[in-house]
C-alpha cells in the first residue's frame, strides 16, 4: 500500500492527545455517605471494573477514528499492476460488425459499451500517448497515430458496419500500419464471435506487443435469420407459376412460435406465412411467384424478431427479363414447328441453322440448340454438340424420318439406340404429373386428355423415367444427363409420324424443355462477400462502364467474355439491398446483396479460451469486465491503481458512531 499525500502521516502523533486524557483524568472523585459500610467494599470493586472496561472502549474508537481520518487525508492506495508511460503507443480496436447491435449488460448494445469502455482507456493515458483506432471498416483515419482530442471525436463517429474482419485480418492491419513495430498496447474490444474470428495462433503475437483482450458478452436470446432462399425453378417464362423456397434459422436457446414472414415484391405484399423454428434449429415455407411482369422485380423477405435486428430482412433479385436463345439446326428450309413455338421474341432469342451451313461460334453461347429431323450427323457436328453438352449446354434431338443410328449413338452416347419402323401410331399415356419436368405446368390436373399419337423411328429400351410414354411403356421423350441435358424424341415432328405438334401438350414441353435449358447468369441474391458477379449484357463497345447503382454509385472493374462481363467488386464497400447495373442511361441488370450469414450466428469465445488459443503468455491480458461501469474500475485499477481513501473516511465515520453509542448507552 502506498499514499498520495504521505506527509499527512506526521498527523498521527495526534493519536497521544486521547491516551493522555484517559491516564490523566482530573475529574474529582465524590465522596458518598452510607449508613452501612457493610457492602461497601464488593460494590467500589464492581464499579470500577466496569467502568474501566467503557474507558477502554471509547479509548479504542477514538484512536481509530482518528487514525482512520488521518488515513483518509493521506489518500492510500493499492499500486498499479500496469504502469502508464508516457510515451507509448496505444492501439485500440472497436469492432463495429453488425452483430455488435445485440444487447449486453443492462440492454444496451454491444457498441455503445465498447465505444464507452474505449473513451475510458483513451482517458487514463498521459495527454502525450498517441493512439492508433481501427474498426472494421479500416478507415484512412486508421493509417496514422492520433491525440486524445482526434480519437475521442472519432469515437463519436463510429457506426455499425457490414463489415466482418478475422482476428488475422485486423493483426496484419496493425502491423502494416505500425512499422517499426514498438512496444504498444493493443486493447482489442470485440464480441469475439466464433463464426467471424477466423483461425487463432500463437504466432500472430509479436512479443514486443501487450494485448488486452475485452469481451462484450451478449444476453442469452435468440435469432432468427434466412439460411437461403432458392426458386424451384431459377428461369421462367410467360406468366408460369414458380415457387420460393425460404429456410429460416433459429441460432437461439429459445424456441420460436408462429414467427410471420412477409414477401413483398416491388413494394407490394405478395405472401405471408407463419413458421415455428425450435432451438438451434431450422424451418422452411414457401410462396407461390407469378412472372406475369415482364423485367426486373425487388423481392424482400421480412419478419419482426426483437431485439436481433440487423439480420431481419433478406434481399432478392427476380430477373425476368432474359430470353432462352434457342438455335435450331435443320435440314429442311420450310419453317418448322420448331421456329414457330420458339418464335415469341418477348421470351426467345430463335436462330435457324441449315445443317450444311451451321455457325459454330454461337453454339457455346446458346442455351438450347434443336436438332431436327437430320438424317446423318456429320463428325464435325458431333463433336462440336459433345463439347456444348459436356459443358452444360441443353440439346433437343428430333430425328428424321430415316436416322443413321450410328451417328446418332456417336451424338447421343446411347449404346442401346436402334432404329425401328412402327405402321401405326401408338398414343401416349398420359403425363406423370409427379415428374419434376411438369411441376407447375398444368393447374389442372386431368386424365381425360386429348394425347398426340406417334410412330417411333428409333428405340433406346426401357425408361421409367421417361418424361413421355406410350401406353405400352415404350419412351417416347426422355432427358438424360451428361454434364448438360439431352432431350430425345422417338418420332420426327412430320404430321406422317406424329400429332404433337399439333397438340396441345406440344407448346408447354417445348417451353419446359427451354426453360430447363436455360443457364441463368444471374443469382437470385450475392453476399457482400463476394467479390465476383456475371452479368449478359448484349451489347458493350468501346470504353463503356457498368456502374451499380444502389445507396451509393460503384463502377468495378469489369472483363468482357463473348456476351457476359465479369464485374469484381470492391469487398466491404458496399451496403445490404438492391443495386441496378447501368450501362450509360439503360439499366441493364438487378442485383440484390444479403450480409454474410456468419455474422448472424452469436456463438461467442469466452475471453480466457481466445488468450488459450493464442498461446497464453504473459502479454495476453484479460479484463473481466462485463460493462462498461465495471471495466472503468477495472482500468482504473489496473492503471491508476485502487484508492483506498474512501473506505478509511467510511471507517472512521463509523468508530466515531461506536464511540457515541458506547457514551450513550453502556452504563
Amino acid at each position: 500500500m502506498s499514499f498520495v499525500y504521505p506527509a499527512f502521516l506526521w498527523a498521527l502523533t495526534a493519536l497521544s492527545v486521547p491516551v493522555i486524557i484517559h491516564l490523566f483524568n482530573f475529574r474529582k472523585t465524590q465522596k458518598i455517605y452510607f449508613s452501612s459500610t457493610r457492602f461497601l467494599r464488593q460494590v467500589q470493586e464492581a464499579t470500577s471494573a466496569k467502568r474501566k472496561l467503557k474507558h477502554y472502549l471509547i479509548l479504542a474508537s477514538r484512536l481509530l477514528f482518528l487514525l482512520l481520518l488521518i488515513l483518509a487525508f493521506a489518500q492510500p492506495f493499492l499500486p498499479a499492476t500496469e504502469q502508464v508511460g508516457a510515451r507509448q503507443n496505444i492501439i485500440i480496436y472497436l469492432d463495429n460488425s453488425l452483430s455488435m447491435s445485440v444487447p449486453v449488460g443492462e440492454k444496451t448494445r454491444a457498441l455503445d459499451d465498447g465505444i464507452a469502455m474505449a473513451n475510458q482507456i483513451v482517458d487514463i493515458f498521459p495527454q502525450e500517448t498517441r493512439f492508433q483506432l481501427l474498426t472494421n471498416d479500416f478507415a484512412p483515419f486508421s493509417n496514422t497515430y492520433k491525440t486524445k482530442a482526434e480519437v475521442v471525436d472519432l469515437l463519436a463517429q463510429i457506426r455499425l458496419s457490414p463489415v466482418t474482419r478475422t482476428f488475422k485480418e485486423v493483426k496484419n492491419r496493425m502491423d502494416n500500419t505500425n512499422r517499426p513495430r514498438t512496444q504498444d498496447e493493443i486493447f482489442w474490444i470485440s464480441d469475439f464471435q466464433q463464426s467471424t474470428m477466423g483461425a487463432l495462433s500463437a504466432s500472430m503475437l509479436d512479443s514486443a506487443q501487450r494485448l488486452h483482450l475485452i469481451p462484450l458478452t451478449f444476453e442469452p436470446l435468440a435469432n432468427i435469420f434466412v439460411d437461403t432462399a432458392y426458386l424451384e425453378n431459377p428461369f421462367v417464362v410467360g406468366g408460369e407459376k414458380n415457387t420460393l423456397t425460404v429456410k429460416l434459422r433459429n441460432d437461439g436457446t429459445k424456441a420460436i412460435d408462429q414467427l410471420l414472414v412477409k414477401l413483398t415484391v416491388n413494394g407490394i405484399q405478395t405472401g405471408t406465412s407463419s413458421v415455428s423454428i425450435a432451438a438451434q434449429g431450422s424451418a422452411s415455407t414457401s410462396f407461390d411467384i407469378v412472372s406475369s411482369n415482364r423485367g426486373n422485380s425487388k423481392a424482400v423477405i421480412s419478419f419482426n424478431d426483437y431485439p436481433v435486428s440487423f439480420d431481419n430482412e433478406f434481399y432478392l433479385a427476380f430477373n425476368f427479363s432474359e430470353k432462352v436463345k434457342v438455335v435450331e439446326i435443320k435440314s429442311s428450309s420450310g419453317k418448322s414447328p420448331i421456329e414457330k413455338v420458339y418464335g415469341n421474341a418477348e421470351v426467345f432469342t430463335f436462330r435457324s441453322f441449315d445443317s450444311k451451313n451451321v455457325n459454330y461460334s454461337t453454339l457455346l453461347e446458346t442455351d438450347l440448340i434443336v436438332l431436327n429431323s437430320l438424317d446423318i450427323v456429320d463428325a464435325a457436328l458431333v463433336a462440336s454438340l459433345r463439347n456444348y453438352v459436356a459443358g452444360g449446354g441443353a440439346l433437343l434431338v428430333i430425328p428424321s424420318a430415316s436416322p443413321d443410328v450410328a451417328s446418332y449413338k456417336n451424338l447421343l452416347s446411347i449404346p442401346s439406340l436402334k432404329s425401328v419402323n412402327e405402321p401405326q401410331p401408338a398414343e401416349l399415356e398420359n403425363p406423370d404429373f409427379t415428374n419434376p419436368f411438369f411441376e407447375n405446368v398444368f393447374e389442372e390436373r386431368s386424365n381425360r386428355l386429348v394425347l398426340p399419337k406417334a410412330r417411333r423411328v428409333i428405340d433406346w429400351g426401357n425408361d421409367r423415367l421417361a418424361v413421355l410414354k406410350f401406353k405400352n411403356e415404350k419412351p417416347f421423350l426422355s432427358q438424360f444427363n451428361q454434364g448438360g441435358k439431352i432431350f430425345l424424341l422417338a418420332s420426327p415432328l412430320q404430321p406422317e409420324f406424329s400429332d404433337l405438334s399439333n397438340n396441345f401438350l406440344f407448346l408447354p414441353v417445348m417451353y419446359r424443355i427451354a426453360t430447363s435449358a436455360k443457364r441463368a447468369d444471374w443469382k437470385p441474391y450475392y453476399s457482400l462477400n463476394e467479390t465476383l458477379v456475371t452479368l449478359r449484357v448484349d451489347s458493350l463497345s468501346g470504353e463503356q462502364q457498368v456502374r451499380l447503382v444502389g445507396q451509393q454509385e460503384i463502377i468495378p472493374f469489369l472483363r468482357k467474355l463473348t456476351d457476359r462481363v465479369m464485374l469484381e467488386l470492391p469487398r466491404f464497400s458496399m451496403q445490404a439491398g438492391f443495386y441496378h447495373a447501368a450501362v450509360g442511361r439503360d439499366t441493364v441488370g438487378l442485383f440484390a446483396f444479403n450480409l454474410n450469414n456468419s455474422e448472424s450466428l452469436l456463438r461467442q469465445w469466452k475471453g480466457e479460451e481466445v488468450r488459450e488459443q493464442l498461446g497464453g503468455s504473459d502479454n495476453i491480458a484479460l479484463f473481466e469486465a462485463t460493462s462498461a461501469e465495471t471495466f472503468s474500475n477495472e482500468i482504473k485499477a489496473r492503471y491508476l491503481g485502487k484508492p483506498l481513501w474512501k473506505y478509511a473516511l467510511v471507517l472512521a465515520l463509523f468508530f466515531l458512531l461506536v464511540e457515541i453509542l458506547l457514551i450513550r448507552f453502556l452504563k
